[in-house]
């Protein structure tokens, strides 16, 4: 039989919290996970909360007060030494072996020996926390801290297998299809840990669902915290004066979840009916698809790719664009869409995944992957400037009363001192 272990907060965890965030990879430019622990730790903090991260590189960008704890790997992914070891002595170690013998054979290593190192760490630090939260590493490291009996929760934003799917569809040969397959084989390992936990905080309701089903998880599991949108950098600026004709996407350009291509094509169309523009906040693979598809469609004259901004200039670029559009073909959250309406400009969006849920009726929503419902919805906005005034002020007012971080973290605490009574029981 498994036994409690009491925690630094013992039976009275009404008060402060010491909480662990675990992210097996955290820079916020790398996507939603670390954009979601930069600011949860933040509000958590002001909340009152001790609030220490574990992490992966690249390392996340945290506010003063939230202690970071650097977990070095092999950092395979680095530009400066793509898919080889900065030092080659770190291969004596064996969990080091086994991320680069797992990379060599195409697969993603990291969330595996992130939370192996999770593990070794935590174990002889058991009364160190009240509660570990885990930002969707899944890892069987992470689950061996519940046989521990640590107080662990899981943050999982959207299922991974939509993806794995997604990704399996644009692949055009056999051989690329057998890599993203290859690629992906750390799902089997989420699927099984996650199972195992007590309590699973998603974002969405339709994540909620989804990932029940993907993962064959009982829905009972899950509790919902939407994100909240930081608006010390999402927010209008009133004296700059918007350009006619010029919509604003923030892409990962070649993820083919993310929809751009149909959006691409439909720039295509309404540029041979009127003027039109596209800023891409983002930056394409070299000779990868959606750089071909510019190319073949000879979009360079009025597609434009900014690469990597400063988050201080996102609201800049909101202002200076007619509309933001969102073309994914599916989102766990929305966060692009939400960063979009606290900057108070009208949001195109499909209605894939989430996005119904953050955008509601404060924007035009259509389809996912249905490039002429893409077009249309294009032109008419353009050509309505009221509906847009009115879309950009209904955006920003939904984003202040229901998408804070404050909000997100209020939750989350609820969440994690039900999972300490849980763990308790025992």
């Amino acid at each position: 039989m498994r036994h409690f272990v009491t925690t630094s907060g013992g039976n009275n965890h009404k008060g402060p919290l010491k909480i662990c965030l675990l992210t097996y990879r955290g820079n916020p430019t790398c996507g939603g996970q670390g954009v979601y622990i930069k600011y949860l730790s933040t509000a958590l903090r002001d909340l009152g909360h001790q609030v220490d991260v574990i992490s992966g590189p690249p390392y996340p960008e945290l506010d003063e007060g939230v202690k970071l704890h650097k977990f070095p790997s092999l950092d395979l992914y680095n530009p400066e030494h793509m898919f080889w070891p900065k030092k080659v002595e770190d291969l004596i170690y064996p969990i080091n072996q086994l991320e680069f013998i797992s990379m060599s054979l195409g697969g993603f290593p990291e969330p595996l020996t992130f939370g192996f190192r999770v593990y070794h760490y935590l174990r002889h630090r058991r009364t160190q926390y009240d509660i570990v939260h885990d930002n969707q590493c899944l890892s069987y490291g992470i689950l061996g801290l519940t046989k521990l009996g640590i107080p662990t929760t899981a943050t999982i934003h959207h299922p991974i297998t939509v993806d794995r799917d997604v990704d399996i569809a644009a692949a055009k040969t056999f051989y690329k299809r057998f890599k993203v397959k290859r690629w992906y084989s750390f799902i089997g390992m989420q699927l099984r840990v996650s199972r195992r936990l007590r309590r699973i905080i998603t974002v969405s309701e339709c994540s909620k669902k989804d990932i029940s089903d993907a993962f064959d998880i009982p829905i009972r599991k899950f509790r919902v915290v939407p994100n909240g949108i930081n608006m010390d950098y999402f927010y209008p600026l009133p004296h700059i004066e918007r350009e006619d004709n010029h919509l604003l996407v923030t892409n990962s350009a070649d993820t083919p979840l993310k929809g751009l291509k149909y959006l691409l094509h439909a720039v295509d169309s309404i540029r041979k009916q009127r003027k039109i523009k596209l800023t891409v906040i983002g930056t394409p693979k070299k000779y990868g698809a959606i750089e071909q598809l510019v190319r073949e469609l000879g979009l360079r004259d009025c597609v434009r790719f900014t690469g990597r901004i400063e988050y201080e200039d996102f609201a800049r670029y909101y202002a200076e664009a007619t509309m933001a559009v969102i073309p994914s073909v599916y989102e766990g959250f929305g966060m692009p869409a939400g960063e979009a309406m606290a900057c108070g400009i009208p949001v195109i969006s499909t209605t894939g995944g989430a996005l119904p849920e953050v955008v509601g009726d404060a924007g035009i929503l259509i389809p996912p992957a249905d490039q002429k419902a893409l077009e249309d919805a294009i032109v008419s906005l353009l050509d309505d400037p009221e509906k847009r005034r009115k879309l950009g002020e209904a955006g920003l007012k939904r984003v202040k009363n229901a998408f804070t971080w404050q909000h997100a973290a209020q939750k989350t605490v609820d969440i994690y001192r039900e999972t300490i009574d849980a763990y308790g029981r025992f």
